[in-house]
């Protein structure tokens, strides 16, 4: 008797809910590349492929149901509109940068910036978190795609192994590749330190051992890859508050260069969102600094510029003598010129008009806590009910009127930050039609050019009113005092056919910043030399690096190892290179403005970011 043969049963095709869930999974890990269709370079694509496969082969062994991994994903479909924003209008992806601004704005800010679009943005969240609810449903139904044989326990020993070097590695260290000519001699030295040694050592990791995986390319990586930009991120987080701590004892040991011959009243005013050629001082055809213009004794710096175009990286330049190409990274192990002034016996005061944002100290804010008295007065945020800059003078007269002999006072204002229509009040609406009145503009739309145009020439015409007013302040005192302004970033403003507005972009727009000096008269009589360098510098190359050494040197403060070179009220004072965040660290005096949106770009090979 025949017995029958059992045939094996034909694959059954994907059903379309499983084919729906490793549909989502693949685009999920495509967003890395992204950038390919905006004709932007993807950095090493084929590691990022090979990652992506490990980390969903890693994931799939450890939890064997998609259903079980699948709420690890939620922060990968939320960043996911995030990315492609940031790829689409600003050519890069998520970073700690953005995680660091993320985290220390506030809501009404960012309901302020969005505008009408906050709606679109509530939509696209609630579809984003449909997609993922929907998808985890599928996984959580289907068990077609269980891993269920014995290859995943072969995969986890192989994962274990891996991780187990990764650790090995970052506790020892991998062995350097010894030279051929060398070997003999490095056996020899080898053979000798071992002898010596005390202890015994674990010998660090061979070379081929070594994962072929670095951590910058895992975090290149999605959806898992998310997670190295977080550690990374909460690291920064503990690096500032470490450096915080550290700089508790940092100490410039400065001094008063002629006690009996010092100037009483120091003001250091930190502008927002300026744009140098908006200014009429500097050759802009609108009046927008009528009353600055008549300041004799006021000095104009033509050519200052910010290595870049965002509050919390710039104003540590400012302040500090952080190196520019070191603004990226938070902190800094010294402290400001806050501190300086105050070892050289001045009360220092640092009066607001920008946000504290308590949770987290940011970067600025650290700085601000070294004064004897901190206030920050904006409650409002950026919103209609933000405070205009002249709240500052109440604090700025209680200052002015302390019994301290001498004092150092940094005025921090909103300038013309966006809402450019919620800076100035309505008798300042010179040039019309502006945003003011206008509920939620829509950036976006072309037709608001001219109203976003004007409304930003009002601003600094308002600037303009809120500056002469300090100095009328400055001149009632009668004190032996001087003024620095200088602003954090400069501003785009989709200019000809630009696309661009606002900042954080790479536009000369943004680098190059309006400053200047005032002085009083008595100042003038005292430092007659310091005012005549002023001058003379007027129209040199500067940075936002001279501006701390200048300020100090403006207070006759002297201390150890002191750059006089760098300040422009120094006979001392030497040109250096200025370097901007545009694609890498560019040459600004070796660079070509590329467009109507003045991109600067480097004529040679812009110096890596680090």
């Amino acid at each position: 008797m025949r017995l029958p043969v059992r045939l094996p049963r034909p694959a059954l095709p994907l059903r379309p809910a499983t084919l729906y869930l490793l549909l989502t999974y693949l685009a999920l890990s495509a967003m890395p590349f992204f950038p390919l269709l905006l004709g932007l370079p993807v950095t090493r694509p084929l590691q990022v492929l090979g990652v992506e496969a490990m980390a969903w082969i890693a994931a799939w062994a450890l939890f064997k149901r998609p259903a079980w991994f699948h709420p690890l994903l939620l922060p990968a479909f939320l960043a996911l509109p995030v990315e492609l924003y940031l790829y689409t209008y600003y050519g890069q992806g998520i970073s700690t940068h953005h995680l660091g601004i993320m985290a220390e704005t506030s809501p009404i800010e960012a309901m302020e910036f969005l505008g009408s679009k906050a709606w679109l943005l509530a939509a696209v969240l609630l579809g984003v978190l449909a997609w993922w609810g929907s998808s985890w449903r599928v996984a959580f139904h289907t068990r077609a795609l269980d891993w269920r044989d014995g290859s995943r326990w072969v995969v986890l020993g192989v994962l274990g192994l891996a991780l187990a070097l990764f650790v090995y590695e970052k506790q020892v260290g991998v062995a350097p590749q010894a030279k051929p000519a060398a070997a003999s001699a490095a056996r020899v030295h080898l053979v000798a330190a071992t002898a010596s040694a005390s202890a015994w050592s674990a010998p660090r990791l061979p070379g081929w051992a070594r994962l072929p995986v670095e951590l910058d390319g895992f975090a290149r990586s999605w959806p898992f890859g998310l997670m190295a930009r977080g550690v990374d991120f909460y690291k920064e987080r503990q690096y500032l508050a470490d450096l915080n701590r550290r700089s508790a004892a940092f100490r410039f040991d400065a001094r008063q260069g002629d006690p009996a011959n010092a100037p009483d009243v120091l003001v250091m005013v930190l502008g927002e969102s300026a744009r140098y050629d908006r200014w009429s001082i500097n050759g802009y055809a609108r009046e927008t600094n009528p009353l600055l213009a008549q300041e004799a004794n006021l000095v104009p710096l033509q050519d200052l510029i910010t290595s870049v175009s965002a509050t919390r990286l710039s104003v540590p330049v400012i302040i500090s003598r952080k190196p520019a190409m070191q603004s990226l990274k938070d902190g800094f192990t010294e402290k400001s010129f806050l501190t300086a002034y105050k070892e050289a016996g001045y009360k220092t005061y640092w009066l607001s008009n920008q946000i504290s944002f308590g949770k987290f100290d940011t970067p600025v804010s650290v700085f601000a806590k070294e004064a004897d008295t901190v206030e920050f007065l904006n409650l409002g945020g950026f919103t209609t009910r933000s405070n205009l800059d002249e709240v500052l003078f109440a604090p700025l007269a209680r200052a002015l009127q302390d019994p301290a002999p001498k004092k150092l006072i940094v005025l921090h204002t909103l300038g013309s930050h966006w809402n450019y229509a919620h800076r100035y009040p309505a008798r300042f609406d010179k040039w019309t039609p502006s945003l003011r009145g206008v509920d939620k503009p829509v950036v976006t739309d072309d037709a608001i050019e001219p109203l976003m145009s004007n409304s930003y020439d009002n601003s600094i015409l308002y600037t303009d009113w809120f500056l002469s007013q300090v100095l009328e302040r400055l001149k009632a005192s009668e004190k032996v005092a001087a003024l620095m302004y200088v602003a954090d970033h400069g501003q785009t403003l989709y200019d000809k056919s630009c696309d661009l507005a606002f900042h954080g972009h790479n536009t000369q727009y943004e680098f190059h910043v309006p400053a200047f000096v005032w002085y009083s008269d008595s100042y003038g009589a005292l430092f007659p030399a310091k005012v005549a360098r002023l001058k003379q510098h007027r129209k040199a190359r500067l940075s936002t690096e001279n501006v701390f050494h200048t300020l100090v040197d403006l207070g006759d403060i002297r201390y150890p190892g002191e750059r006089l070179e760098w300040s422009i009220a120094s006979a001392q004072w030497k040109r250096h290179k200025r370097y901007v965040d545009s694609y890498g660290w560019t040459d600004y005096d070796n660079a070509r403005m590329r467009g109507d949106c003045r991109e600067v770009i480097d004529k040679g090979t812009p110096l890596p970011r680090r």
